[in-house]
């Protein structure tokens, strides 16, 4: 390799690198622009969440430290910056990446962006609006005249947003199950019939990302069990395209 060869991919590397600290630098700048408005509605975002959770049980949410709720309404507020900024990042590395995609790789990326954001969002709202509610309705199913349930905030919300994104997380299972077909990774037959395995794997990923509680776990493989048959069903035949 010439010298001249060797400089010209010299500066292109370093070209590249100027590229994503630049896009990586607008992504939290745009975080940090947001954060500011995103206190405002971090109380109102509180309340709903509350609300979602509490339900028409009567119940009084504790709080055992004078910046606990403090810290709780900045975490929401980190969170509702990111959610916020999300279509603008996207965008940003998005068009980082773009020039060296080809045509159907671009195709192939929009289509699983859209599908995986799509799910996510399905996962983080069957568990707020559906999950959360039933666990929250169990729990309180134990009190009685001499036991009376005392919930921290802390654990409530902190149960909540880590639920929300674990279900998040299990709604892509018929997203990877399509690709594991679709790119010839595994066939339909061979993961049909390795049904056996993939319950006890779920089982261990639902005991992972729960509470340490049989019906938060439980309340995570149904569905999570019932889409990966979903994938199946729309998988079978898929037959894979060309390569990009």
């Amino acid at each position: 390799m010439s010298e001249e060869n060797q400089d010209d991919q010299d500066l292109s590397l370093i070209e590249h690198l100027e590229a994503l600290r630049a896009t990586l630098i607008k992504c939290f700048t745009s975080v940090a622009v947001i954060l500011p408005f995103s206190f405002f509605f971090a109380p109102k975002t509180l309340d709903f969440l509350i609300g979602r959770l509490v339900g028409n049980n009567n119940i009084t949410l504790n709080y055992f430290s004078p910046m606990e709720v403090f810290i709780l309404q900045i975490k929401l507020a980190l969170l509702l910056s990111l959610l916020a900024a999300f279509p603008y990042i996207a965008k940003k590395i998005w068009d980082f990446l773009l020039p060296a995609l080809y045509e159907k790789e671009r195709n192939f990326i929009r289509n699983i962006v859209f599908s995986s954001t799509l799910l996510f969002v399905f996962g983080v709202t069957f568990c707020l609006f559906v999950i959360l509610p039933l666990i929250i309705n169990f729990g309180m199913s134990f009190a009685s005249s001499h036991i009376q349930a005392v919930f921290g905030i802390s654990n409530i919300i902190n149960l909540a947003l880590g639920l929300s994104f674990t279900f998040g997380l299990m709604f892509q299972v018929p997203l990877v199950t399509h690709f594991l077909i679709k790119w010839d990774i595994l066939s339909y037959e061979a993961i049909s019939s390795k049904r056996p395995y993939v319950v006890v794997a779920i089982l261990i990923l639902a005991a992972l990302l729960t509470p340490p509680d049989i019906v938060s776990q439980l309340l995570l493989f149904l569905p999570t069990y019932l889409l990966f048959e979903l994938g199946l069903i729309f998988s079978k035949g898929t037959k894979r395209d060309e390569k990009v």
